[in-house]
């Protein structure tokens, strides 16, 4: 059943971090653990070859593939692993056209999987956070996987988000859960085709924050239709993994006041207020007047510190104009990210015209600027409370799916998910314990009957791959192994 969000429906706008010395970040992916030996990478490169002797199709899905190569970012010194960019349209008879960035496997394209990673919002740019603000894994992923990122569906109109667009203004006002799930699949089908050396490929999908709905519904999506697929449109798909993400709207929203009480970020008193007059129980969505005054007292314990890292500082650079946030229809434009200050590096690097030439982006001249999350979309019409439901569901088809949690996040923080967790009643079959990176603990893990693991990141924000990239690594590269977490120091 569809659901419309909320005064209080889980949105996460974020601001990106852009890493702008490529080369060093190249530099720090190689330091990372390899794992098993089949995550190794190298700086080979293999030449893509065009065969005259090929299929016509098969030849013009690899002319475009070159068509969409990267060859020179500007300001940023050549790559060691190859990478692409452009647009897919959606459909033949519809003007939607998603935008995409891949970064191909740097040894052994052909043997590893394939990752998708979206990002939240709604409204939010997995290319600014998933490429520009953790870049450091997307590097390392990039030489030992395949990551695909897309970006949220903007439109050729005064409104939108990112490069993403449409030509026809009524698109944007159907935006929601199952469009996004659709438009992904559908946009995933024609990359393939676009792709086909990579179709067959073990293939996962990765995100956070609001990707807590659309990771599990696209999943879900791929799974019901692969049942009826022929082999031609049949996707490899074998699991996911969603970090800090919104899952299940009532026991997220009770671990949020939790967390910050038991973090000494609100007091007793407002704290007791909230619990006494807020019944985020039953519903989210008729809050009483004294509830929306204490909700404004929760927002303004948070206005001088970073709401998705805690314990990290705050740009000092914008304060005199940064406007702090208001309970309003949507909870736009929390306090937000590590080192803050870059997003307008990040805003003003994506908007110029050879960087937009060299990544084939906004070919035709949309009448807004790039931004990392649109301040537009005023509404978004389903958003169900839970999709606990939809994860038990794949959990039951056998799927792989890890849910993690940087421990350091106000805005989905761990509180949360441990409660939406616990509302699914799962059996646990390894019980709660540490595990390491290396000779520290990065962080904790339970794992679940039935195939869920859940791990916290020790010491991470919001966005765990930016405030603890190698242990992100690390986590990553388990999950992907179907291997166990570390129980040991090594």
């Amino acid at each position: 059943m569809k659901k419309k969000p909320t005064a209080f429906s889980t949105v996460f706008n974020k601001v990106p971090h852009f890493a702008s010395n490529w080369c060093q970040l190249q530099n720090r992916a190689s330091n990372f653990p390899n794992g098993k030996a089949n995550l190794l990478f190298s700086p080979l490169l293999l030449p893509l070859h065009l065969d005259p002797k090929q299929t016509t199709p098969r030849r013009a899905a690899l002319q475009q593939q070159e068509a969409d190569r990267v060859t020179n970012l500007p300001g940023q010194p050549p790559a060691k692993f190859r990478h692409y960019a452009g647009y897919v349209k959606l459909r033949p008879q519809e003007s939607k056209a998603l935008f995409y960035w891949f970064f191909e496997a740097q040894d052994g394209a052909s043997r590893k999987p394939l990752v998708l990673w979206l990002n939240g919002g709604p409204g939010c740019s997995s290319v600014a956070y998933g490429a520009a603000k953790s870049l450091v894994l997307s590097l390392f992923v990039a030489m030992t996987f395949g990551l695909l990122l897309t970006k949220s569906l903007g439109t050729k109109a005064p409104v939108g988000v990112g490069f993403s667009y449409t030509n026809n203004s009524k698109d944007l006002h159907e935006l929601g859960d199952e469009i996004t799930a659709s438009d992904s699949y559908d946009f995933l089908t024609n990359w393939f085709k676009r792709f086909p050396n990579f179709k067959t490929r073990d293939f996962y999908i990765a995100g956070e924050s609001y990707a807590g709905h659309y990771v599990p519904q696209l999943a879900q999506l791929i799974y019901d239709k692969n049942k009826a697929s022929s082999p031609d449109s049949y996707i490899n798909f074998k699991g996911f993994m969603i970090g800090n993400a919104a899952i299940n709207e009532p026991t997220d929203t009770l671990g949020l006041f939790d967390y910050a009480w038991s973090h000494a970020i609100i007091s007793d008193q407002l704290y007791n207020q909230i619990n006494k007059e807020c019944d985020f129980k039953q519903s989210t969505g008729n809050l009483t007047v004294r509830c929306a005054d204490h909700l404004r007292g929760f927002m303004d314990a948070y206005a001088n510190i970073d709401m998705y890292s805690i314990y990290t500082p705050v740009c000092t650079k914008s304060l005199g104009t940064r406007t702090y946030p208001k309970l309003t229809g949507f909870w736009h434009k929390l306090p937000s990210g590590y080192d803050p200050c870059t997003e307008e590096y990040v805003e003003k690097y994506f908007n110029r015209k050879d960087v937009q030439s060299a990544l084939h982006a906004n070919l035709t001249n949309l009448p807004y600027p790039y931004t990392t999350c649109s301040v537009e979309i005023k509404g978004w019409n389903d958003s169900p409370d839970s999709v606990l439901p939809v994860i038990q569901k794949l959990l039951d088809a056998g799927l792989r799916i890890w849910i993690y949690s940087g421990d350091t996040d106000g805005r989905v923080p761990v509180t949360s998910t441990r409660y939406s967790i616990k509302k699914m009643g799962l059996r646990v079959k390894e019980e709660w314990r540490a595990w390491f990176h290396k000779s520290q603990v990065g962080g904790w893990v339970e794992v679940y009957e039935g195939g869920l693991t859940f791990a916290t990141v020790r010491g991470a924000g919001h966005q765990v791959p930016v405030f603890a990239p190698r242990q992100s690594v690390n986590l990553f590269t388990h999950f992907l192994a179907a291997n166990t977490l570390p129980s040991s120091r090594f």
